[in-house]
C-alpha cells in the first residue's frame, strides 16, 4: 500500500489522508497538531488494518508519540471515531460529544435503524445485506472509549492554536466542529464538504434533521472564516460560497422530492429514493450499491421530514409500510 498523503497546512498543523478502500468517500483527513507537550489528532479514519497501517505511516513520518496525543472526533460516524480505540493510550483524553456518544453506546441501536427502514420500504433480504455491509456495523470501535465531552463554546489549546468548539447539529445530532477564530480556521468535519454534499439522513421522527442542519449552515456562514478544513476531500478557503451551493442543493432536492410524489402518488421512501438523482456509478436502482442504497433512503427520509413539518406533505401508513403524499 503507498504511503499516505501528509501535508503540512499551516505551521505545525498537518493534513493526512487516510485511505478508506472501496469507498466512494475514498480517503478520511485526519488532522494534526503537533505541541510543546501535548499533540491533538482530529479524526482518525475507520477500524480496519488499512486505516490503521496508514496511520502507523502517519505517525512514524510526523514523529508522533501517541502517549503524548489527545484525539477530537468530530462525530459518530466509523470514518471518523472508529480507529480512535485502537490509537488513544492510556495516557490519551478523547475528546467528544454527549448526543452522538449515545446513539453509539445503544445497544439496540441496528435494530432500532432496521426496524425504521422495513416501514419505510426496505426488504429484509436487503436489510441483512445491509448490516452485513454498512460500515458503521463493521469498522466502529472494538472497545468502549472513555469520552471527555465537549459541548458548544468549550476551548481545546494546543501548540499555537486555540481551537472552540461549534456545535453543528445536522449530518449527525451533536456534531462539532473547531473554529480557530484567531487564525479564522475551521475544522469542519462532516459539515462542510466541497467536492461532495454531505449525507443528511434522518431514521427517526423525533428530530428535522435537515432543518438543523440548514441553521448550522447559516450559522457558521456568519463567521469569519478563511480556510475550511474538511473532513473528506480538498480544503476550502471561500466558506461562504460552498455553504450557499450546500442550502441550493438542499433546496432542489425537496423540489425534486415534492414533484416525486405529486407524479407518483403516495410512495414509501423507498420508492422515491429509486426515483430520485443520484452520483453513484449504478446502472440502475436494483443495482444501486447497498450501503449508498441506505444512504440514498436516509436523505430521502430527512427531505421528507423536512416537507412534512413544512405542511407541503402529509404521510399514512399502509400493512406496516409508511406513505407519503401531497
Amino acid at each position: 500500500m503507498s504511503k499516505p498523503l501528509v501535508e503540512e497546512v499551516l505551521p505545525r498543523l498537518f493534513r493526512a489522508e487516510i485511505p478508506l478502500p472501496n469507498n466512494p468517500l475514498r480517503a478520511t483527513n485526519s488532522y494534526i497538531i503537533k505541541g510543546e507537550e501535548r499533540n491533538l489528532i482530529v479524526d482518525t479514519g475507520m477500524n480496519r488494518k488499512e486505516c490503521r497501517e496508514a496511520f502507523d505511516a502517519v505517525l512514524e513520518k510526523l514523529q508522533l508519540d501517541l502517549s503524548q496525543t489527545d484525539f477530537f472526533i468530530t462525530h459518530l460516524h466509523a470514518d471518523h471515531l472508529g480507529l480512535v480505540s485502537e490509537l488513544a493510550a492510556a495516557s490519551s483524553r478523547v475528546f467528544f460529544n454527549r448526543p452522538d456518544a449515545l446513539i453509539a453506546s445503544f445497544s439496540d441501536l441496528w435494530k432500532l435503524l432496521f426496524g425504521v427502514a422495513r416501514k419505510h420500504g426496505f426488504s429484509d433480504k436487503e436489510l441483512e445485506e445491509a448490516l452485513s455491509r454498512h460500515p458503521g456495523y463493521r469498522y466502529s470501535p472494538s472497545e468502549p472509549v472513555d469520552f471527555e465531552f465537549l459541548e458548544e463554546g468549550d476551548e481545546l489549546t494546543y501548540g499555537p492554536y486555540t481551537f472552540t468548539c461549534i456545535h453543528t447539529p445536522g449530518h449527525t445530532p451533536g456534531h462539532l466542529c473547531l473554529y480557530e477564530r484567531s487564525r479564522k480556521i475551521f475544522i469542519s468535519g462532516d459539515h462542510i464538504l466541497g467536492d461532495i454534499t454531505p449525507n443528511i439522513s434522518a431514521w427517526d421522527d423525533a428530530e428535522n434533521h435537515l432543518l438543523q442542519y440548514l441553521q448550522s449552515l447559516d450559522k457558521v456562514s456568519r463567521m469569519e472564516i478563511e480556510l475550511v478544513l474538511p473532513g473528506h476531500r480538498r480544503i476550502l478557503t471561500d466558506s461562504r460560497k460552498r455553504i450557499a451551493e450546500l442550502k441550493e442543493h438542499h433546496h432542489e432536492r425537496l423540489e425534486e422530492v415534492l414533484g416525486i410524489i405529486e407524479r407518483e402518488g403516495a410512495s414509501s421512501a423507498y420508492r422515491i429514493a429509486s426515483q430520485m438523482q443520484w452520483d453513484i456509478e449504478a446502472p440502475d436502482w436494483a443495482r444501486f450499491p447497498i450501503t449508498q442504497k441506505w444512504f440514498a433512503i436516509g436523505e430521502a427520509i430527512a427531505h421528507l421530514r423536512y416537507l412534512e413539518e413544512a405542511g407541503q406533505i402529509r404521510r399514512k401508513e399502509r400493512e406496516g409500510t409508511v406513505l407519503f403524499y401531497t
